[in-house]
């Protein structure tokens, strides 16, 4: 599959002021990953921590905080892991999930899709 880069808004924690980062679409990582320059310049601060597996097996904990999120026009709050400086930005499974779009890495964007809400008994 073939990666690309998306625009994705980053808000402040009112979502009164938006800081745009070219993002790599990754749907091998759970969160969204945002460079912790980017996210205290914009007034964030950490809430939590979560442990996370890299590619070479290693076991890391990084902080991370609900931050407002912009993907075309809407916005939505979604969890946020504060990155290394200099790191490239990554938008999420998560976060896709959220906002209900999908990777086409044919033509490289994001494209809507249905959610899914099942349920194992019958309305009647």
């Amino acid at each position: 599959m073939s990666s690309f880069y998306t625009l994705v808004g980053i808000g402040d924690p009112t979502a009164g002021r938006f800081q745009e980062v070219a993002a790599l679409v990754d749907t091998g990582a759970t969160w969204t990953w945002v460079p912790r320059d980017v996210l205290e310049q914009l007034g964030h601060r950490p809430t939590i921590k979560r442990q996370f597996r890299t590619a070479d097996n290693r076991v890391i904990e990084r902080d991370a905080t609900e931050v407002p999120i912009r993907l075309g026009n809407e916005v939505l709050r979604n969890l946020c892991v504060f990155g290394d400086e200099g790191s490239v930005p990554l938008l999420g499974a998560t976060t896709m999930e959220t906002f209900s779009v999908a990777p086409d890495p044919v033509n490289e964007r994001l494209v809507p899709v249905v959610g899914l809400l099942m349920s194992l008994f019958d309305d009647d």
